[in-house]
């Protein structure tokens, strides 16, 4: 089935069923920056409905046996893996590349992983007299908010996890990357009970409608710091709990004691998976000046070859923004060993752009990114480099790379931020919690703690003497 015929099956995920208003939204292709599609739209009156769908389906959903639970869930993930080729059709559209759509194989990778995680029931006390122990309770409904750069597996990380713990969802994708998930909407309508699943695609006013509606008790969102500000004032008149997983500016320290001809490939792949459209991908690299030039020689052969395959920005505004980055950056006494300048021809394409002398003060190396650039600073001091490693705003990840194991640990633990790598930078795995420090984040993701992000902790004391009644 081609993808217009499949955009015509799709709807609102609303209480089981899927629904349309009449409206819809223009999706763009960014390799060629054209309309290639009009998605379904969904108003804010609909949000009123799909919240009033989840609070009803609340009680029923969380008192179902937790092995019924976990097989519904294994469903919805074994469903994404056998729709795996529609999804990444669609996904390759909207996206600009077949092949970031591989995190539609690592959504049911993260959600057997989840339906197999323990929920756990922590014994503070056991004796004669009394039991006291802390159990994991659902919230009730959860508004989840999704980006445009991975929108399957972070979609499939929101809800699996929300679902276990027995809260119902409401959940919406950005309007750049709306149809493959409405089309999960579809696969997955069927698989959970009517309200437990809500799915909505629409505008930022769809969003704001579901952060302040009064029956949102969590609201889980990844996205910019500046929109996870925006939710948590939205969220603070009602006492609203908030799961923020915002940007980062990730430092990769890189010292004197490696080969720059082994560590390149693994700094420039993490810098560039994604077209360095992930928010755990290295920003900037501090490199020691004994290893500095080697270094950049290895990343700029390397972005050389890897500009015949790149792929494009997703977003009109986000490839605006890369452009502006490196110009400022030139402007500013940079210098582009790689790239730096938007292809010729139509749709988002901007080559792999390695920067030098860029430091401190300068955009590119200040802000997030969030593209195909990379600046590369050299220093002499590794105080120096940690420094400027922490100073910022900004603390989702950093790494360090060196051939002395002990040493790298000792650098990793003084790193302002909420993972830190020795020898490695961007990886993601269901079992190791993810999120970020100061302006990046609040909570984690994945992992124990990950799961209790979704729950209440409720403390439960029970007196065994029946005399006292």
């Amino acid at each position: 089935m081609g993808v217009q015929a499949t955009v015509s099956e799709l709807g609102q995920l609303i209480n089981g069923t899927l629904v349309t208003s009449g409206q819809s939204i223009p999706v763009v292709n960014p390799s060629s920056g054209e309309e290639f599609a009009r998605c379904p739209a969904a108003t804010v009156e609909m949000v009123d409905t799909a919240m009033a769908a989840a609070a009803a389906a609340l009680p029923a959903w969380s008192a179902r046996p937790e092995a019924e639970r976990r097989a519904v869930i294994k469903a919805m993930a074994d469903a994404i893996g056998a729709n795996y080729a529609t999804i990444e059709e669609i996904t390759a559209l909207e996206k600009g590349a077949s092949s970031i759509a591989l995190e539609a194989l690592a959504a049911p990778w993260f959600g057997n992983h989840i339906a197999e995680q323990e929920l756990r029931v922590d014994i503070i006390e056991d004796s004669a007299e009394r039991t006291v122990k802390v159990v994991r309770a659902p919230f009730g409904v959860v508004a989840a908010i999704i980006p445009w750069n991975a929108p399957i597996l972070i979609l499939a990380e929101k809800v699996f996890s929300a679902l276990l713990v027995g809260n119902t969802i409401v959940a919406k994708p950005s309007p750049f990357t709306p149809l493959a998930t409405l089309f999960v909407a579809k696969i997955w309508k069927d698989l959970v009970p009517p309200g437990v699943v809500n799915i909505l695609a629409g505008d930022d006013e769809v969003g704001k409608a579901m952060v302040a509606h009064p029956t949102t008790r969590l609201i889980s969102f990844t996205g910019s710091i500046a929109a996870g500000r925006a939710i948590a004032a939205a969220a603070a008149p009602g006492l609203k709990n908030v799961l923020l997983e915002l940007g980062g500016n990730d430092a990769a320290i890189v010292l004197d004691d490696v080969d720059p001809k082994k560590v390149a490939q693994r700094i420039f792949d993490s810098a560039f998976t994604g077209h360095g459209q992930v928010c755990a991908a290295i920003k900037r690299v501090y490199a020691h000046e004994s290893v500095y030039q080697g270094l950049v020689d290895e990343l700029a052969v390397i972005a050389h070859e890897r500009a015949a395959t790149m792929i494009p920005v997703t977003t009109k505004p986000q490839f605006d923004r890369v452009s502006e980055l490196v110009t400022d950056a030139l402007d500013h006494g940079g210098k582009a060993v790689a790239g730096g300048a938007p292809a010729e021809g139509s749709g988002y394409f901007y080559p792999p752009t390695i920067m030098t002398g860029v430091g401190p003060g300068v955009r590119v190396v200040d802000e997030e990114q969030f593209g195909p650039v990379l600046p590369v600073i050299p220093f002499s001091d590794v105080e120096w480099a940690i420094e400027q490693a922490n100073a910022t705003e900004y603390g989702l990840c950093g790494s360090v790379w060196t051939s002395d194991i002990a040493h790298g640990e000792q650098i990793a633990a003084r790193l302002e931020c909420g993972t830190a790598w020795v020898n490695q930078h961007t990886e993601i795995d269901p079992k190791i919690p993810f999120g970020g420090v100061k302006s990046s984040g609040i909570g984690r993701n994945n992992g124990q703690v990950g799961l209790d992000a979704y729950a209440e902790l409720k403390t439960v004391i029970v007196y065994k003497d029946r005399e006292r009644v």
